[in-house]
């Protein structure tokens, strides 16, 4: 009996709804297929829109003024975009039509997954001038004052560098996730979210098309580094590595992986290094900046040259263990004048970068010195302008637009005087830099984000 009755349970429990299954199948055959289809389709990775009223071009997506972002849609403005959609009519369905707006705004494209993608945008107003400068995720300067004549239209590509926390297990490297601030999860979010966003600002953009499209197998420039090396939030504050993109081509990516308050043994315990070491490959670059919080530590044995030289020796052989270029950095000095000359004040932390370059024939860029150059060339009535804040009374580590900018030229200048293969990436219109003769601090400009997302 017990044994009729477990055959009689199994036929219930395991073959009838098999026979089930099968029935629904045989039944709704066409609906099976497309559920299957569905779940094997892969991930959408390039998308093209067109921007304001009017024909659209095959194969582009419409973007309207009122298309608020949302994860259903996938696309849209940000919040409190005021914009406006002009046609212009005529047969030219890519050209004739734009999106603008006076103010600063956003638009984010929600990518399947974190990598490189290649945004190429159409600017342009058949009846009137334009100028544009584009920012992408927090703040990276891409494209700067491009101007268009009435009747005139540009199109330019950049390279976008996406990322999320998650970090996957690659060699010795565990599964695992970055220990993120609170910050990075709020002001800071859209350096790790999924949103691919783009920020365009200026006199007068005039938006008509962006493509957006992964690309892979391209050199990738990691930077990491502490708050003068990250990508700042907010203006007033500025970083030269989120104005490094600018300087570069299409065909190579930054991936600014800084963040402030970092040292390097911070970079390790918080898997910032782990996250970079998951991504490298060979071929690409790293360009490590440390130093204003490494002479912050303390305890038995801590300095500048035994525990930091000895990490900055790892983050060297790991990279090149990973078949990846090192660049080390000397950290930047500080606006501190004594008369007209800059008072050093980051120790042997300098002196430990050199000594690691020499010993293991890395390339290195002494920022430090530079630095020291471009502060006292614009002496001490001038200098406090190249830093975060307002008024006279500023940050004396933090820079604003200008010294982010202009250190910025300080580290391309560097890899050109290396003599590395990453100096053919470099574009076309850097024809060299020498802190002694910066740019004109009274003539640079540089329009602010007015909007910027909480």
């Amino acid at each position: 009996m017990q044994l009729k009755m477990s055959r009689k349970r199994f036929f219930a429990a395991a073959i009838i709804p098999a026979l089930i299954a099968g029935f629904v199948v045989s039944v709704f055959p066409q609906a099976a297929r497309a559920a299957a289809a569905e779940t094997t389709q892969p991930a959408k990775t390039s998308f093209a829109f067109s921007f304001g009223p009017g024909k659209v071009a095959p194969g582009y997506t419409q973007v309207l003024p009122d298309m608020t972002y949302s994860d259903e849609r996938g696309f849209g403005f940000e919040t409190n975009a005021a914009v406006t959609g002009v046609d212009r009519g005529g047969d030219d369905a890519l050209r004739s039509h734009f999106i603008t707006s006076d103010k600063p705004f956003y638009f984010s494209v929600k990518v399947p997954e974190e990598g490189n993608y290649r945004v190429t945008a159409t600017l342009g107003d058949s009846t009137g001038e334009t100028t544009t400068t584009i920012k992408a995720e927090l703040r990276r300067l891409m494209v700067e004052k491009l101007h268009t004549a009435a009747g005139q239209f540009a199109t330019v590509s950049f390279m976008v560098n996406t990322r999320t926390p998650q970090i996957p297990a690659v060699g010795n490297i565990q599964a695992g996730e970055v220990r993120l601030k609170p910050r990075e999860k709020g002001n800071e979010a859209r350096a790790w979210d999924d949103k691919l966003t783009l920020q365009f600002l200026d006199a007068r953009p005039c938006i008509c098309a962006i493509e957006i499209q992964k690309v892979d197998n391209l050199p990738v420039i990691y930077v990491c580094g502490d708050s003068t090396v990250c990508d700042q939030p907010g203006e007033n504050n500025a970083s030269w590595g989120q104005m490094l993109t600018r300087f570069f081509k299409p065909d190579v990516v930054v991936a600014n992986h800084g963040e402030s308050g970092e040292s390097l043994r911070g970079f390790l315990g918080e898997k910032r290094w782990d996250k970079v070491m998951s991504l490298i490959k060979p071929g690409d670059y790293m360009i490590v900046q440390m130093g204003h919080n490494d002479e912050k530590e303390q305890g038995p044995g801590v300095g500048a040259l035994t525990t930091y030289k000895t990490d900055l020796k790892r983050f060297v052989a790991d990279t090149r263990a990973k078949g990846a270029t090192p660049v080390i950095v000397s950290p930047m000095e500080r606006r501190n004048f004594a008369g007209d000359k800059i008072t050093p004040s980051h120790g042997d932390y300098p002196e430990a970068v050199r000594e690691v370059a020499k010993e293991d024939h890395v390339a290195f860029v002494d920022l430090t010195a530079l630095s020291v150059t471009f502060y006292e060339t614009l002496g001490p009535d001038k200098a406090y302008r190249a830093f975060a804040g307002t008024g006279t009374q500023r940050d004396t580590t933090h820079h604003d637009n200008y010294g982010a900018y202009e250190l910025a030229k300080c580290i391309v200048q560097g890899i050109k005087d290396n003599k590395l293969d990453l100096a053919n990436h470099i574009v076309d219109d850097f024809k060299g830099f020498d802190p002694a003769h910066p740019d004109s601090i009274d003539t640079f400009e540089m329009p602010p984000a007015t909007n910027q997302r909480p």
